[in-house]
């Protein structure tokens, strides 16, 4: 970005928000101009002006915003829209976030809003040149979750995310397994009007279907055999809240049709129960499944899909944003050592340099536990070759053929310690297992050569599904 002051072009038919606008802009020692119409906005940019950000109003006369955001981005595709209106009309603004709004702003805003909205979309125009040290930033969402993101791509999905977040219609949030869905998920909630309320998970392929259909909608006394008392669902439990439904590809169809009613209406039946119970809560629905196919193959109802899918946000594996390797190993590692009290190792350019050639097919969790094992041996080199093309299991004996007794935990002993490397190395070959078969669980166990049932205890022992961090 120049040392010039950058330009905004505010378009807004009122002229008492031209003036409100301005003033608050050149306070901040913005260039501003303005436009009455988006027949007037056209002209000027035709005419040679160059905005940095364009602030567009939704509902003016003649073209309206949707029209002018239109022809604006045809003229120039990099140009940063932010999308104003009094009306919170969820389909206008859904249009304009897929014809490439950065944001929108609901009219009143506070300065705050405004100032850090502009923020941002100048930081997108700022792009780093190859030469240049790309610079991460830190979310914190709770105490064990934080959103992380340097490259260019988890900056626009991070700008998309603010940006649907305030707008309360179900998001599909789509991407391979631990590429974060579930952390994009609470950045929504935290970030959306309902950042207040309750946040639940449900994971959809945990548990067989009548369990499942307990857990999200509950019961009541004499349902089924055991059923001895009432108990709300999840739906009811979260009530003005969100909830992420994960691994919806792997609902049974039956239990589809009656979440898709949900999602019509908002209200359900208690298994056992004639009474209809209704609930106000937003649907995120996560899954790493091929959508096209499922629908094909009739495990995923197309009506469902639609629904579920107001808008729909992709996370790119690590693989494609590897500027993102050396900040999120070195955030990892700070995480990690204040987790089990242990001294921050430092991470040479040799091994960066070997994280970033790495193709890291399990993603952010592979990357996490890469880094877990590194602090607990303390080997370098070993986890260098770690990282060289062989099989998960010569890895695993290398790792265990590296410990030396200086490692051992001085709270658990050395016996402790060699276990829970045991753990973490059957953990990290059951996980790379599930990604190769694309998580089909009996194809995963065959070639683990367990049964299917002790596969499904070790997914559950060892939480492989629910990782924490992007």
């Amino acid at each position: 970005m120049s040392t010039t002051a950058p330009n905004i072009l505010v378009v807004d038919d009122e002229p008492s928000m031209q003036r409100y606008l301005r003033t608050l802009l050149e306070v901040e020692n913005y260039t501003v101009s303005t436009a009455s119409t988006g027949e007037e906005a056209l002209e000027q940019v035709e005419n040679g002006l160059k905005p940095d950000v364009v602030l567009l109003d939704l509902l003016m006369p003649g073209i309206d915003g949707i029209q002018t955001l239109e022809r604006l981005r045809s003229m120039n595709p990099a140009l940063k829209v932010v999308m104003l209106s009094c009306v919170n009309d969820t389909r206008k603004v859904v249009q304009a976030m897929r014809m490439g709004a950065r944001d929108f702003l609901p009219k009143p805003f506070q300065k705050a809003e405004l100032d850090e909205t502009i923020r941002q979309c100048l930081s997108l125009s700022a792009a780093p040149t190859p030469k240049t040290a790309v610079t991460g930033e830190v979310i914190e969402l709770s105490d064990d979750k934080y959103f992380v993101f340097a490259s260019a791509a988890m900056r626009k999905i991070r700008s998309q995310a603010i940006l649907v977040s305030n707008v309360d219609l179900p998001v599909l949030l789509l991407g391979e397994s631990g590429t974060g869905k579930e952390v994009l998920a609470h950045f929504i909630h935290k970030t959306s009007p309902r950042g207040n309320r309750t946040f639940m998970k449900v994971n959809c392929a945990a548990m067989p279907a009548d369990l499942l259909e307990s857990e999200l909608f509950g019961y009541e006394p004499g349902a089924f055999t055991g059923a001895t008392r009432s108990k709300p669902g999840k739906f009811e439990l979260c009530n003005k809240g969100t909830i992420l439904l994960d691994e919806i590809g792997e609902m049974p169809p039956a239990l589809q049709a009656k979440l898709l009613h949900v999602l019509q209406d908002g209200t359900f039946s208690r298994l056992g129960s004639r009474t209809s119970v209704k609930v106000d809560v937003r649907v995120l629905a996560a899954t790493n499944i091929n959508i096209q196919q499922a629908i094909a193959e009739k495990k995923l109802r197309e009506d469902l899909y639609y629904r579920l899918n107001g808008f729909t946000l992709t996370l790119p594996p690590l693989r494609e944003r590897k500027e993102e390797v050396p900040i999120l190993t070195k955030h990892f590692m700070s995480r990690m050592a204040e987790k089990y009290a242990r001294q921050a190792l430092p991470v040479s350019a040799a091994l960066t340099q070997a994280c970033q050639n790495y193709n890291w097919p399990g993603n952010l969790r592979e990357l996490e536990n890469f880094v877990k094992r590194y602090l607990v041996l303390g080997d370098e080199e070993m986890m260098i070759a770690e990282l060289q093309p062989k099989s998960t299991a010569a890895a695993a004996a290398t790792g265990s053929a590296s410990f030396s007794p200086g490692d051992a935990d001085p709270d658990g002993g050395l016996k402790q310690m060699v276990r829970g490397l045991k753990d973490e190395a059957e953990a990290e070959a059951i996980a790379r297992t599930l990604e190769k078969t694309n998580w089909n669980r009996k194809q995963a166990a065959a070639e683990l050569k367990i049964s299917y049932k002790a596969l499904l205890y070790k997914i559950r022992q060892y939480d492989i599904r629910q990782r924490t961090i992007v």
